[in-house]
């Protein structure tokens, strides 16, 4: 089974302190081991080679200068009597022939190396009764004044076992071991404190980039230290002030645009009234026949460009309603049947040549704005009439939490990079088109009109061909009535 590696940063800090101190601990008793090892068996190896010395130099001198098979066997009898705790034993042999005494498995490289000169040899061998060490050691007598003589060709040989050295090597791996779990053990201490110290900072930073995110731009961190983390929590203050100061000029411009347009529209109200009325009074002049045609012709020009005008600033004051927060909602109990009737009778959209309806048998009650409502199907319906093509169909389906009305045209439908920014204001799909026939507003504000009931409104392309939009309402809304 695949162990999932540690995905937090505290976590990851912790096991990255424990396996270096693992690794540290490890390689410390490792080389502790080494060392002590080599001291513990030179040592040992050293103390043999010097005792097996004495102890020759000691005897050697009392053997005859032929000495028979017996001597040598009584040489290393004596041998073995002297090694005291030592206990190895030991075994004779001349001029490279058999050997005498209580040793008898002596290796032949050890053997060649000793006898073709003067100097001791050792080697250590693991065996099967356990580790052991060997030594060659040259025999040589001086006589009785003390003059060298040349060497006697007895090389003597002695073999003893290492087992207490190896259960001291064992005591000391099994003590590196109990020094070196405890060491990891409370290594995690002070690796939680260091992750601690670490991640607070870094906790910190979170916690306000949350609150940056939910709208506190005014939030600040206190810069403690001069190290990595200090640098990095100056730069979030200088970036928090720059966002701060950016939103505050971006919401200063916002609200002189809103103002304007909400100024604008407001002035321009009173003087298009009076436009208005003069050219309806014109209109019926020119539809008479009591103005030449060509005045007949300007009149009708102006009239229309008035009442497109004065159109776009009802759209523009609207707008500006629910940008500043105004636009309030009068709920009411009314009949959706009466309410998709009555926006076709208002705008004179003919049925089934223009529009179809589909509405449910049963006369379902609404309780709604139903001016606002009215807004929205104008919108949606003038759109698909303009846009699209003939007869647009008003579907209405009911559940009991919501009512979904679909508005569907015969049209072309509605290009793929154009669907993202239908609800958009002023968003033109041909920008090379100078002027529309409607303000821009007319999605935009019936978009706002179906957030205020807390509804949804879509739109997609129908596979067959022609856009629709999908308008879903709750039937018991949020909102009170509002006055």
């Amino acid at each position: 089974m695949r162990i999932a590696p540690p995905r937090g940063l505290r976590p990851r800090l912790v096991v990255a302190f424990v396996l270096v101190a693992a690794l540290s601990a490890l390689i410390t008793a490792a080389l502790t081991f080494r060392q002590a090892r080599s001291a513990i068996l030179d040592r040992t190896q050293n103390s043999a080679v010097h005792d097996l010395r004495l102890q020759i130099d000691s005897l050697a001198p009392n053997l005859p200068d032929d000495p028979t098979d017996t001597d040598l066997r009584t040489f290393a009898r004596q041998l073995d009597r002297a090694s005291g705790s030592r206990g190895w034993h030991t075994a004779v042999a001349r001029d490279g022939g058999p050997l005498i005494g209580t040793a008898n498995d002596v290796s032949g490289a050890l053997r060649d190396a000793t006898e073709s000169g003067d100097t001791t040899f050792y080697e250590r061998e693991e065996h099967a009764d356990g580790p052991r060490l060997l030594i060659g050691m040259p025999i040589s007598y001086t006589d009785r004044r003390g003059k060298a003589e040349k060497p006697s060709g007895l090389v003597a040989y002695a073999v003893l076992s290492l087992d207490g050295e190896r259960a001291d090597i064992s005591a000391l791996i099994t003590a590196a071991w109990a020094g070196a779990v405890p060491a990891l053990a409370f290594a995690a201490v002070p690796a939680l404190f260091a992750a601690r110290r670490v991640l607070r900072p870094v906790r910190q930073l979170r916690t306000a980039a949350e609150k940056i995110t939910s709208g506190a731009l005014d939030t600040r961190l206190d810069v403690v230290g001069k190290d990595e983390l200090a640098a990095l929590t100056g730069t979030f203050n200088t970036m928090a002030a720059g966002l701060e100061r950016d939103d505050a000029e971006l919401r200063r411009m916002e609200a002189n645009a809103r103002r304007f347009a909400a100024d604008v529209s407001h002035e321009l109200r009173t003087p298009l009234a009076a436009m208005a009325a003069v050219t309806d009074a014109l209109d019926e002049d020119a539809r008479s026949g009591t103005l030449p045609p060509d005045t007949a012709d300007a009149v009708l020009l102006i009239s229309g460009e008035t009442r497109k005008l004065t159109g776009m600033v009802e759209d523009l004051m609207e707008i500006s309603r629910f940008d500043a927060g105004a636009a309030v909602l009068h709920l009411d109990d009314v009949s959706l049947r009466t309410v998709v009737h009555k926006t076709l009778h208002l705008r004179g959209w003919r049925e089934p040549d223009e529009v179809i309806t589909e509405l449910p048998e049963e006369d379902l009650r609404l309780r709604v704005d139903a001016r606002r409502v009215d807004v929205v199907l104008a919108n949606l319906i003038g759109n698909a009439l303009r846009h699209g093509a003939a007869p647009v169909t008003v579907r209405a389906t009911a559940t009991r939490e919501s009512l979904v009305i679909e508005v569907a045209d015969e049209g072309p439908g509605i290009p793929d990079h154009v669907l993202p920014h239908v609800f958009d204001r002023f968003y033109k799909a041909d920008a090379a088109r100078a002027r529309s026939e409607g303000s821009g507003l007319g999605l935009a504000i019936a978009m706002e009109n179906v957030r205020l009931h807390d509804g949804t409104l879509t739109v997609a392309n129908v596979p067959d061909g022609g856009a629709v939009f999908t308008l879903t309402l709750p039937r018991t809304p949020r909102q009170e009535d509002q006055s």
